[in-house]
């Protein structure tokens, strides 16, 4: 062999030894965190033995002979799935993201640091005692047994970060990082009618004045379900009579509010429903529940059973939370959806201008509660953040530069929660009694909870805390400095709308009106539109009659992608006639198709992209600079134009910026061509206009799934999948208009993505525990690459669920892997 060879023979293997290493590099640092599942760990804390029996995709039942080692062993296996998410959701409660991420999160944490998230926290973790600080104890024990043992090794996401910023300590956890997650989750699902709504009326009253505003946000439409009505109460207090100067109100807010990183609020929903046993297969009740939650990798929930002392229970955990949130125990069972309801106010405080620590209050200067926040940065400088509070709450905006009157936020979530208390109450109670005395401490993210149990029973409770506003109906922010708006309290629990065995033999929660105007408080005025609650209310009272009811016909509520807007709209469009050929296949298409938003569906597409644009040439002339933000509002534009298909002769048919007259029948046509000029940008082939196309959903994990780096977000993130559904949908894929406003650059698959869905599916059956159902969207492990980690993804999006096996037999029959985690010398 010749020298020239030998080198590049030489060279060659050094180059594959190179490869191999980095391999086996790569693979160490991928694998290295997936937990062990099988075998026997020794566990310093544990008081006596624990089993944890995994099935193929990972879902863990734990048995312990204490309750103290069963909240232990459920926090240390959270830990081992979901650490990474546990650690980042702990941040964001405690407003301390900037220490993993830097200078990209300061202002998202000047916002939270303001609202004191972390005192919140510390406050209510307080306020725990009994079975609840046992729980919140032991778990923290469990997660920190955890950490001990793989605090250098929890996470590739960890792994990666370290790599482009400093190293951070994994603390230990407490109490207080549960009860910050809580803050966060009540920030999450605060519903309609409260802050940011608040600040969008007064940039819009101060552009457009106040009785067109008046038109844009009509309340809840009377011709749709409530859910608990009530007869012969006072009404609604009325909206306040006062005069604002809207244009010297600072809207300009210190930070970043989270909604602007990734929780689209406008999406959050959820259904649940229950049916008793007359109308059943198994004679006893069945109950269903899917939340609407924001589109995330790995899911929001962890499926996970709790079998020890006086637990029995399985269903869907919170990865950084002891207990079971939603599901069974072997007497009851329980399901959500969100309130939706108004916790905050906007108080409008006058600054004096001689002294940016005082504000008004009834014709005196009063001093501000002041304090100084520090926030670190990973990888610079520490920023120092002023806050101030007057009796309304935190000031949203700094006073000292342009001196304008600034706005104080009062939010029920700012008293210290209980609601830790409510879901260890939940989870132990055994009868409609104890689980309506479980539900008073739920007083944070207020919930619809809907019921069932072995004897036959069904109820719904209302959740939260909801303020008495004597003088006003919440909607509008009121003068600080007269003391004639503040808070009554509270709404009583005792008279919170509730509901046992309705004559009707069913109830269902969609986010809509809880009340009508009859009810003596004032929860609300703006809810869900209402469309998804009346077509499940439309499907259970089909399934009633044809009877008796099963999983099955669950399976297909569930499902169900039909579009009510088009029930409006569709009759208008059918009158359409046109020469050209391409309008013409649209309009055959549209009125052949069933209203499903499937996923294949070409109609479905073009129907979407043609409101889009019917709302943009109707309002925009009104709406001028507040067009976009106004159109993001969807329930408040769905329940408007549900109004004006059956008023042909409104005034915002016409566009007020032309010297014509336009008719309705003219702007739904051209709204009609400017939807397939729109999808010509892209094909001129209708048959590739399908909803899927544009409308899809990608997995995205925090932070670095919105990196804007490739190679790391496929790292961490799964997807574009064509997705079925769409917003005010029972299936609730719910999407932005921005993309499709302004499609320059988007990729097709990010026109019309889905930013929240159903974050779990469950049906239950009161008869028969074993046959339960559960899907969630992705998969239980937290760790890129585990087979776990994507394991549910086809199955979700199928329409299908996972057995939720709950018997000892039946856990055993499903049962995989089995851990034995043991105590050991401290």
């Amino acid at each position: 062999m010749s020298r020239g060879r030998k080198i590049l023979l030489t060279v060659l293997i050094l180059f594959l030894f190179l490869v191999l290493a980095v391999s086996i590099w790569l693979i160490s640092v991928v694998r290295g965190p997936f937990p062990t599942t099988s075998g026997t760990i020794d566990v310093p804390g544990l008081q006596a033995e624990v089993t944890v029996v995994r099935d193929d995709l990972g879902i863990p039942h734990i048995y312990a002979a204490n309750e103290h080692d069963l909240f232990f062993a459920q926090g240390y296996t959270h830990a081992q799935d979901r650490f990474w998410q546990m650690e980042w959701a702990r941040h964001i409660g405690n407003a301390r993201l900037s220490e993993i991420v830097g200078e990209p999160m300061v202002e998202t944490d000047k916002f939270l640091r303001n609202l004191g998230w972390p005192q919140k926290a510390q406050a209510a973790a307080a306020t725990y005692d009994g079975d609840t600080l046992l729980a919140m104890e032991a778990y923290s024990a469990g997660v920190n047994a955890y950490i001990a043992q793989n605090s250098d090794n929890v996470s590739l996401n960890r792994t990666i970060l370290e790599l482009v910023g400093e190293s951070w300590e994994i603390e230990p956890w407490t109490p207080v990082d549960t009860a910050a997650w809580g803050m966060a989750m009540a920030w999450d699902l605060r519903g309609s009618g409260n802050s940011d709504f608040e600040l969008l009326q007064v940039e819009m009253r101060n552009a457009l004045g106040d009785e067109l505003v008046d038109q844009l946000f009509p309340v809840y439409p009377d011709n749709r379900p409530i859910i608990a009505p009530t007869a012969k109460q006072p009404a609604f207090a009325t909206r306040a009579d006062y005069d604002i100067d809207w244009a010297a109100i600072s809207t300009q807010l210190i930070g970043t509010a989270p909604a602007d990183f990734g929780w689209d609020v406008s999406g959050i929903g959820s259904n649940n429903w229950v049916v008793n046993g007359d109308y059943t297969e198994s004679g006893l009740p069945l109950l269903a529940d899917d939340p609407h939650l924001s589109v995330q990798m790995p899911s929001i929930w962890y499926e996970n059973g709790l079998h020890g002392g006086r637990f029995d229970v399985v269903g869907v955990t919170m990865p950084g939370v002891p207990g079971v949130i939603l599901g069974h125990n072997d007497k009851i069972a329980w399901g959500v959806t969100n309130v939706s309801a108004d916790t905050q106010d906007l108080f409008i405080e006058k600054i004096n201008p001689d002294n940016p620590n005082q504000y008004e209050y009834m014709g005196e200067w009063r001093d501000m509660d002041v304090r100084t926040e520090i926030i670190k940065v990973n990888g610079g400088d520490p920023v120092e953040l002023t806050v101030r509070e007057t009796i309304h709450g935190p000031l949203l905006n700094n006073v000292d530069d342009e001196l304008q009157d600034a706005l104080a936020l009062q939010w029920t979530a700012a008293e210290p929660s209980r609601q830790m208390k409510a879901i260890i109450e939940l989870n132990k109670a055994q009868n409609v009694d104890e689980f309506f005395d479980a539900l008073q401490y739920w007083d944070t993210a207020g919930q619809n909870i809907v019921y069932g149990d072995v004897e036959g029973n069904i109820a719904y409770q209302a959740t939260g805390r909801y303020p008495i506003r004597p003088n006003w109906d919440g909607i509008l922010p009121v003068p600080g400095w007269t003391g004639e708006y503040e808070w009554d309290g509270f709404i009583p629990y005792a008279e919170m709308p509730r509901l046992l065995n309705p004559e009707e033999g069913y109830i269902v929660t969609a986010n809509n009106a809880i009340h009508d105007d009859q009810y003596p408080y004032t929860m609300a005025l703006y809810w869900a539109d209402g469309d998804r609650a009346q077509r499940i209310v439309d499907m259970v009272e089909d399934a009633l009659a044809a009877g008796p009811i099963s999983a099955e016909t669950y399976h297909a509520m569930h499902n169900d992608n039909y579009e009510l807007l088009a029930d409006s709209y569709m009759p208008l469009i059918a009158q359409l006639a046109s020469d050209d050929a391409q309008m013409t296949e649209v309009l055959t298409r549209l009125r052949q198709w069933d209203r499903q938003l499937d996923a294949d569906s070409v109609p479905a597409a073009i129907f979407q992209v043609f409101y889009m644009h019917l709302a943009q040439r109707v309002l925009t002339d009104e709406l001028g600079d507040t067009a976009e933000d106004y159109l993001t509002n969807n329930g408040v534009v769905r329940v408007l134009f549900h109004d004006l298909a059956g008023k042909p002769d409104h005034p915002f048919w016409d566009n007020r910026s032309t010297p014509e007259v336009e008719t309705q029948a003219q702007q739904v046509e051209l709204a009609l061509q400017d939807a397939v000029a729109w999808f010509n940008q892209i094909t001129a082939d209708p048959d590739r206009w399908q909803w899927g196309e544009i409308h899809t959903v990608t997995y995205g994990s925090d932070p670095l799934g919105q990196s804007g780096i490739a190679l790391i977000e496929n790292m961490v993130n799964r997807g574009p999948y064509p997705y079925s559904g769409g917003n005010s949908i029972v299936n609730a894929t719910s999407f932005g208009w921005d993309n499709m406003m302004a499609p320059d650059g988007v990729a097709v698959s990010e026109l019309a993505a889905a930013r929240a869905n159903p974050s779990m599916r469950m049906i239950i059956d009161l008869a028969d525990f074993d046959s339960a159902e559960l899907i969630h969207p992705t998969g239980q492990s937290g760790h890129p690459y585990h087979p776990n980690y994507t394991s549910m993804i086809e199955t979700y999006l199928a329409g299908d669920y996972a057995p939720m096996p709950f018997s000892a037999e039946a856990v055993a029959a499903r049962g995989k892997d089995m851990l034995i985690l043991q105590p050991a010398s401290q």
